[in-house]
């Protein structure tokens, strides 16, 4: 994802509250679903805590410094314990180090990587969230009902590699952009939408949390599962980054799955009612790939039930 990408991530963020007015109600009704089915959802104050801290300011895109308005770092608390027991998260912990970080350099894949990958989509495929997407999928017309098939075609939009950067080798996935992250030219992050690596990261002292973004009349807070903030990682700033907070990973690959199947378009962006969010869901493609996918919050009423 190059400059052009960036300038219209932000464009994306910066849209009118009149672009929330459209909802797409099969979307919303299916991704309610799938969030009452979330049992691996760890809920905060109790699993998790975080500290929202201050509002971070404008960065410019490309940018290496931010002024930092969070001196402690986002996650403040996490329940290592009942994280790895949960067996989607185990298996998607083992992925996060299986990739270059940097666009450019041909990624190698090896046996016990490819393991890791099969491991990961049969734990996924055997959560009640991802059996309800595969059966909305089927009845849509976009998948077929046997188990293998969907299974190739979860790992063809997701950890087929492919080449991001022209100059290099095949580089990069769908999986890795959205849940890894990875840098570009050494001058811009790309992706990297996951909690759980966020906190991974933060943890290692790789990653600086700047702060939460936000507008002055729908500010966050602690119990929220949709957030948008800053931060800085491996020498370079993120100016916005969105992303779900201590939702499930079959959670996140089921509706990115779902909105990227269900759609032809380049681009692919629905607004959803979601518990107390409405999100400006976004997906580009890659191909017959995911490129990015991230939620987009655009309001929500604070009402923590």
């Amino acid at each position: 994802m190059g400059w052009g990408c960036v300038f219209v991530l932000l464009a994306l963020f910066t849209l009118s509250d009149a672009a929330s007015s459209t909802v797409n109600q099969d979307l919303t009704n299916i991704f309610e679903e799938l969030w009452k089915l979330d049992v691996n959802r760890l809920k905060a104050g109790t699993d998790y805590k975080i500290s929202l801290q201050g509002k971070a300011g404008y960065v410019a895109p490309g940018s290496t410094s931010a002024v930092d308005h969070a001196s402690s770092p986002l996650f403040s608390q996490v329940d290592e314990t009942k994280l790895s027991s949960i067996t989607t998260y185990a298996h998607f912990m083992k992925l996060l180090d299986n990739y270059e970080r940097s666009t450019g350099v041909a990624e190698r894949v090896t046996a016990d990587e490819v393991t890791e990958n099969n491991a990961f989509l049969d734990a996924i495929l055997d959560t009640s969230v991802m059996k309800r997407a595969h059966r909305y999928l089927v009845d849509k017309g976009k998948s077929r009902s046997n188990l293998r098939q969907f299974k190739n075609q979860l790992h063809n939009m997701w950890f087929r590699l492919y080449h991001r950067d022209r100059n290099g080798g095949e580089d990069s996935s769908g999986f890795e952009h959205v849940f890894v992250g990875e840098t570009k030219f050494g001058r811009e992050i790309m992706g990297l939408h996951n909690w759980v690596q966020l906190y991974l990261q933060e943890k290692e002292k790789l990653l600086d949390y700047k702060g939460y973004k936000a507008k002055n009349k729908d500010l966050p807070d602690e119990d929220d599962h949709v957030l948008n903030v800053q931060f800085s990682w491996h020498g370079l700033v993120k100016p916005v980054a969105s992303a779900f907070i201590g939702v499930s990973p079959e959670f996140e690959m089921a509706i990115f799955t779902i909105l990227f199947l269900t759609s032809t378009e380049k681009t692919t962006t629905a607004v959803v009612n979601l518990d107390q969010y409405q999100l400006e869901m976004v997906v580009h493609r890659h191909g017959r790939s995911i490129g990015t996918a991230y939620p987009k919050l655009l309001s929500s009423n604070n009402r923590h039930l």
